[in-house]
């Protein structure tokens, strides 16, 4: 049986041995790719009724343990329901983009993406270790941003992705600082041991769990922080299928139900959570029903359900503060139902994302103002198009009413929550909950009406619109097929997969899944059907009446959008690092080296100040002999002429005296192999700069005014005593103790007799083959001046 961790790997390396096929084949390449996914799904599935019996799956893979840094992963019940849906509708996406994308375009670049962006997401639902998911966290950004920014050539898919990009990685580094504090907090890098561990009340915990959520928030586009979904769009529609309905939106919604263990026993996380998700709720779902384009409605209407769920989760929460049983039970119940309508939504969602892919394939638009009467034309994507909306707008009998029937259970039962002093405002939850879902409704009516009813309102048509061909039509079929059948056997999806994912996100609740109701059809005439009810009356007329209130969702100025502040934020970096870079990027090297000494006298000085470093004792030092006196006298003399040497032969010669000198002194010193090495070194040394400089007009004195010579001197003075109270401040140990006692183990640790070798060769090897590589860089360097031209490499060094 695979672990988890080769489920993880078997992705990337699909994708690296893709470019060794493309050539090979002479059929579509995606035919391929999807036995990837297709083989995963399979091997997820044969885990269902052991991780339902109770089962789970550890394995961990050392990587550095010194650092509790290890591929470890771990397959129960929450991660296996992410794992289903990223390989599931993942095939679909990858056989309904087979017909969807041309052949003239960069297929292998594409499923490359898509394999990529299908490890990562698996890597972050089954991984254990909070560094490694991170790594997968921030894969998935960078192949979402690859994915988004496909059509490169568009300069909407560029600003799409670059937006995408930034927001979630941004929301990523909180998440990290996060971990970091976790793991201060609990001495561990695994989330399950983080469970047991943790410190409720430590200082760190509330901190952590802000910068977690926002992480989250970012991720899975939660109010304010929506704005790159829509952008996000510009994808090609088999991405956005794959990325902004079941997977990676959903990434922030598994952080989320994983830590909820951790933080839910904290009242501000279910009060965060709540609040954004029922914000994001009822703004995506407004403003869906502004748009008037069907991938833009579909976005905003995928940032609403998101909120939706999200609230779930929060309101769910609860349960881990409560006294009684059947009070757990009572809130328990709103993270079953985010569990199940995170299923359903990803269902309904990727059906209707192909759907529309496929009317701007086969039509050329996704303008709702030109579409109409496509019915007739188009009968099986209408057809799908019906099951998926109604399904959205929570409508019998489709997996959403149920579902959503859930979500008003539990948005009723938060009229009870106590959470600090806000618990008057708790009955607004549903309130807000059931305006939004009257948006909801209203949106979904625009997208089987407005594009299916009616007349055709297209112009010039260049082509005649038909039906799609039927292996477009497959995957969004499936997925029509899986929203009726979850509809009429929920208890199904229920017992083998949510059961066992809200065992996970309650691990102390060992009862936790028997305290849940079966999922029913009919519940009886009850508030929550009454409010369905008012949802499909009202949401009908407004619906019929839209054209004489929707400008009223057009007041809102665009210049105060998030979008427009976004902008203008990314206006005023771009051109304060302009300002900032052009005042010191001036192209005088004398700056930059200005610049570095100056960091190097403030860092270094300033530390040695502030530590009280700055000590030594020289009573114990040998005495310096007259010799020793004389070379080091002939070396300064030699420093104190270089700056004022008319020529650049002089120059170099005085800078060959330094070199020798600390060469004899290595000699006194008893180091005669370093003196060799130095004697070598500068003798190249001499030569190279000999060679070089014949190419070089004349040395002409600098003409600087009086100010700035003394600046440079005071520069040169700094550096020079402050290497010299380094030098001098080693030898105390103040802060630190000697490593050469450890160096002086050498024949023991390397089995070298020589100490200067074994440092030089096993205990600097890196240090020493990055010295090779910088001569050999210098090397280049040199050669390339000495192939210019006279003329022009003089000019051109001489500026400088």
């Amino acid at each position: 049986m695979f672990t988890a961790n080769t489920i993880i790997l078997i992705p990337f390396l699909a994708a690296m041995i893709l470019p060794f096929l493309y050539k090979r084949i002479s059929f579509q390449i995606g035919w391929i790719v999807l036995f990837v996914p297709a083989v995963l799904f399979i091997v997820l599935g044969s885990y269902i009724p052991s991780i339902a019996g109770g089962s789970t799956y550890y394995h961990t893979f050392y990587w550095i343990p010194s650092l509790s840094i290890d591929f470890t992963t771990y397959l129960d019940g929450l991660g296996l329901i992410f794992g289903l849906l990223i390989t599931g509708i993942g095939g679909l996406v990858i056989l309904y983009s087979i017909y969807y994308l041309s052949s003239e375009e960069s297929l292998l670049h594409f499923y490359m993406y898509v394999l990529m962006f299908m490890g990562s997401m698996l890597g972050v639902v089954f991984t254990d270790n909070l560094l490694v998911f991170y790594v997968f966290w921030e894969l998935t950004s960078i192949s979402s941003f690859l994915l988004i920014a496909f059509w490169f050539h568009r300069k909407r898919s560029r600003y799409g992705a670059q937006k995408a990009m930034l927001i979630t990685v941004s929301g990523g580094l909180a998440m990290l600082v996060s971990f970091i504090m976790m793991y201060m907090m609990a001495g561990t890098m695994s989330i399950r041991e983080l469970i047991k561990t943790i410190d409720v009340n430590h200082e760190l915990f509330i901190p952590a769990l802000i910068l977690l959520l926002i992480g989250a928030f970012t991720k899975s586009a939660q109010f304010p922080f929506h704005i790159w979904l829509p952008d996000a769009m510009e994808a090609p529609t088999p991405v956005s299928a794959y990325l902004h309905s079941a997977t990676m939106v959903k990434a922030g919604i598994y952080l989320v139900a994983r830590f909820t263990p951790v933080f839910g026993v904290e009242e501000i996380w279910t009060l965060l959570i709540t609040g954004v998700g029922l914000a994001t709720l009822l703004w995506g779902s407004i403003t869906a029903v502004r748009q008037t384009d069907l991938k833009a409605l579909l976005a905003y209407s995928t940032v609403s359900q998101l909120g939706l769920i999200m609230s779930l989760f929060g309101i769910g929460a609860a349960a881990l503060r409560m006294g009684s049983s059947t009070e757990t039970a009572i809130y328990a119940q709103a993270i079953f139902a985010a569990l199940f309508h995170l299923i359903n939504h990803s269902t309904f969602k990727g059906a209707l994302f192909m759907v529309v892919g496929i009317i701007d394939h086969e039509v050329g638009t996704r303008d709702i103002r030109k579409l109409g009467g496509l019915m007739s034309i188009m009968p099986i994507s209408f057809t799908v198009a019906l099951i998926g909306a109604f399904s959205m707008a929570g409508l019998p009998p489709f997996n959403g009413f149920l579902s959503k029937e859930m979500f008003f259970t539990a948005v009723l039962d938060a009229r009870n929550l106590q959470l600090f002093s806000l618990s008057e405002w708790s009955g607004l939850v549903p309130v807000i909950a059931w305006i939004a879902s009257i948006f909801t409704f209203i949106y979904s009516m625009i997208i089987v009406f407005q594009t299916f009813f009616g007349r055709s309102r297209l112009e010039n048509e260049e082509f005649p619109v038909r039906e799609a061909p039927f292996g477009m039509l497959v995957s969004p079929l499936i997925l029509s097929i899986c929203i009726l059948g979850i509809f009429f056997f929920p208890n199904i999806v229920g017992d083998y997969l949510l059961r066992p994912a809200l065992a996970e996100i309650f691990p102390t609740i060992p009862e936790i899944s028997g305290l849940m109701k079966p999922i029913t059809i009919w519940h009886g005439f009850n508030a929550e059907l009454f409010m369905t009810f008012g949802v499909v009356v009202l949401g009908i007329v407004l619906y019929k009446y839209l054209s004489r209130w929707k400008g009223l969702l057009y007041l809102l100025p665009s210049a105060l959008s998030f979008d427009a502040l976004y902008n203008k934020t990314l206006e005023w970096a771009e051109s304060a690092s302009i300002r900032v870079t052009g005042s010191y990027m001036t192209g005088k090297l004398w700056h930059y080296v200005t610049y570095i000494y100056l960091f190097f006298i403030v860092m270094i000085g300033g530390a040695l100040l502030m530590t009280g470093a700055f000590s030594f004792d020289t009573s114990g030092n040998a005495e310096i002999r007259s010799y020793e006196w004389l070379i080091v006298f002939v070396m300064m003399a030699a420093g104190l002429a270089l700056p004022l040497a008319k020529y650049r032969v002089t120059a170099v010669l005085l800078n060959g005296v330094l070199g020798y000198g600390i060469a004899l002194l290595f000699v006194i010193f008893r180091a005669p192999d370093l003196a060799l090495t130095q004697i070598a070194v500068e003798t190249v040394t001499t030569a190279l700069f000999l060679v070089c400089f014949y190419f070089l007009p004349a040395w002409e004195k600098e003409k600087r005014p009086a100010g700035t010579k003394l600046f440079n001197v005071i520069i040169s003075i700094s550096v020079g005593a402050i290497f010299i109270m380094v030098a001098l401040s080693v030898q105390s140990e103040r802060l630190f103790q000697t490593i050469s006692g450890y160096y002086e183990k050498a024949y023991e640790l390397a089995g070298g007799k020589n100490i200067v070798n074994a440092i030089i060769g096993d205990f600097r090897a890196f240090d020493t083959m990055l010295e090779v590589v910088v001569l050999f860089i210098a090397g280049i360097g040199v050669y390339s001046l000495t192939k210019l031209k006279a003329g022009r490499g003089g000019e051109n060094i001489g500026d400088q």
